[in-house]
Order: structure tokens, then C-alpha cells, then sequence
């Protein structure tokens, strides 16, 4: 693995590169409690300082609205159009709990059922990854497998180090991308990079306020799907779906065509929600969740052990926004430690 070393100066210089030759993506402030992963145009529109985006990267990927296909009739015939894609692009700045997320995302959209759209974004999307500097409260990486340091998933990761930042390429696209424009990178001579990201990890390692046991716990969940607890914890969920929007593992979508004229228009998607009541309704009327104790359930479920099921991934990677956002403090931490407390009175 190679490794090298960027001044703060050579960043600035370098992400100006990258937004005239790319489509930069970076961490954006938009209020002051508000963080967003958005198009920049250089690199003064750039949060270094963010801890986590207040909504997952996951929209550049899987947008929260995206136009497919365009259509028109005439005649006996239907023409189909594609809608416009963007060109090559860097994701810059993503933290890791949100690189994993990706990885979850992967095998849903290039699976059995090939999603061209993720797929072309995702094919021309370089990530680059950015190390924590710090746990926030609601944090819990370190207990679905992953850590604040973790750049796995990543083409590049960067780590904060004296007078810059040290940056380790994890795969040939992110070398290639190195090499690019290695007029502002040098050699990690002294090989101080990858020993300061393992020390930052050890040090971040003990800031975290809460840690979960997942042990076990998807192979209880195979044997128990009717729990009293899934309607006690119904009662408090407000069904706002705003847990789902947030998630950067979440990826439900509806989908719908818009013809103002009805004889063209365009297909689109846009995110949904497992916990608005419609969501499973059928066209007959008839609706398999009929309650919010069933679309709790599947919610959790969904994390914890179907996720696991089709892909060998968990579900949740310990971000924190469906913690930090709630309404209702409704807390997945406190629902795996609830879960492993009734598994131990069975």
C-alpha cells in the first residue's frame, strides 16, 4: 500500500483540480448545524471540520429524486429516451461509517437485478474518504464492524496529520488518481502516515459513549419474528420515515411518470419510506403491514438480520443519524441491548 503526504496549501490546490476536471462532491455547510454532501466548485465551499453529514452521501449514488427515462407517443409508436447522467466524479470527504454504507448499498443495485442507473453513477464515482478526528455521541461505528479510521471501500483515505494530511491509496483507481496530479502529493518517506491513522483509531477508540453486542442476535431474530417488545415500541414510533431518509443504508423507492400533456413526459424515482402506512398497500386495498408495529418491525428486522440474509452485510453501520434525529428518541443501540435482554429469558 502506498502512502504520501499533502500540505494544507496542496489540498486547497489539489481540490481546485478536481472540481475543474470532475464533478466534486464534497461536505458543504448549510446552516450551522446543518451539513450536506453537495456539487462544489472549489475548494472554499468545502467543511473540512464536519463530523458526520446531517444526510448520508448516499444521494449522490441514488438520488432522492432521479429522472430515468424520457417518453413520447406517436402515432402507434412509443419513443424512449435516457435521461442525462453525470460524467466522472469524486465524492470527496466521506467519513467511514458512510463508505461502508456504500459497500451495503453495492450489492443491492448490482445484484441479481442490475440497476443500470447506481451502477453508471457508481462506475464513475472516485471515493475518497476522510478519517474521524472525533466521536460524536450518538456514534457507534465500532460496534457493526467498522471504526473511525476504517477506510476499507475507499479508493483514497485521508488522515489529518502535522502540517497536512497523510493519504493512503487503497485501490489502482485511486493510484491512478494520485499520480494524475502528484505535483502536490509527496512520498511518505518517513512512513508516518499509516502509523498516525492507527494511533488516531486507538485514541477515537475510547470516546465512545455507548457499544452494542450484536452477538447472536440475527440468529435469535431468525426464531422470533412475533415479539410483544416490536408493539411496545410501535406505540412511540411517529411513522415520519425520517429515520429512512437519513440512513445511508435505506433504499427504498416509488416510482412515477409525469405527462403533462399525456402524450410525453419522464419516469422518475424518488426515495420511500417502509414506514409510511401506503407503502405496502396493494391495489386491491390490502396491506401485509397493516400497523406500525409490523412496519417497525421489517424496519429493524431490515437491519439486523434480512440485510445479513441476502448480502452478509449488516444492515446499520453505526452512524448515529436515526439516533440523533428521532422525534421520539427512539434508539437502535437500545433496541439491540432490549433484544439481547429478552434472547437471555428465553
Amino acid at each position: 500500500m502506498k502512502a504520501y503526504t499533502i500540505t494544507r496549501d496542496n489540498l486547497g490546490a489539489w481540490l481546485d483540480a478536481l472540481a475543474r476536471d470532475y464533478t466534486l462532491i464534497a461536505p458543504v455547510r448549510e446552516e450551522e448545524s446543518v451539513s450536506l454532501f453537495k456539487p462544489v466548485s472549489g475548494f472554499a465551499e468545502i467543511n473540512l471540520g464536519y463530523t458526520n453529514s446531517t444526510v448520508s452521501p448516499k444521494g449522490w449514488l441514488f438520488p432522492q429524486t432521479e429522472e430515468m427515462f424520457f417518453f413520447s407517443t406517436g402515432g402507434d409508436q412509443i419513443t424512449l429516451a435516457d435521461a442525462q447522467t453525470p460524467g466522472p466524479a469524486v465524492l470527496f470527504g466521506l467519513r467511514p461509517c458512510d463508505i461502508k454504507g456504500i459497500l451495503a448499498l453495492d450489492p443491492v443495485f448490482n445484484g441479481a437485478y442490475q440497476d443500470c442507473y447506481y451502477q453508471k453513477r457508481r462506475q464513475d464515482t472516485i471515493l475518497v474518504g476522510l478519517s474521524c478526528t472525533r466521536v460524536e455521541r450518538d456514534c457507534f461505528c465500532t460496534s457493526m464492524g467498522g471504526g473511525p479510521t476504517d477506510g476499507g471501500g475507499a479508493d483514497l483515505l485521508l488522515t489529518e496529520i502535522d502540517g497536512g494530511y497523510g493519504i493512503e491509496v487503497l485501490t489502482p483507481r485511486g493510484e491512478k488518481l494520485v499520480n494524475r496530479y502528484q505535483q502536490y502529493f509527496d512520498a511518505d518517506r518517513e512512513n508516518r502516515v499509516i502509523p498516525a491513522r492507527e494511533e488516531l483509531g486507538k485514541k477515537l477508540a475510547g470516546h465512545f459513549t455507548r457499544n452494542v453486542d450484536t452477538t447472536g442476535l440475527k440468529e435469535f431474530l431468525d426464531q422470533h419474528f412475533e415479539l410483544p417488545y416490536w408493539g411496545e415500541l410501535a406505540r412511540r414510533c411517529l411513522g415520519c420515515g425520517i429515520c429512512t431518509y437519513i440512513c445511508p443504508t435505506c433504499h427504498c423507492f416509488d416510482i412515477f411518470d409525469q405527462s403533462p400533456d399525456g402524450e410525453s413526459g419522464v419516469r422518475s424515482r424518488c426515495w420511500d419510506s417502509c414506514m409510511f402506512s401506503h407503502f405496502t398497500r396493494m391495489a386491491g386495498g390490502h396491506n401485509p403491514r397493516p400497523t406500525q408495529k409490523e412496519r417497525v418491525r421489517n424496519r429493524f428486522l431490515h437491519k439486523l438480520k434480512y440485510h445479513r440474509d441476502r448480502y452478509n452485510l449488516d444492515g446499520c453501520v453505526g452512524c448515529g443519524r436515526c439516533v440523533t434525529r428521532c422525534p421520539v428518541n427512539i434508539d437502535i443501540r437500545q433496541i439491540i441491548a432490549d433484544l439481547q435482554e429478552v434472547a437471555r429469558h428465553e
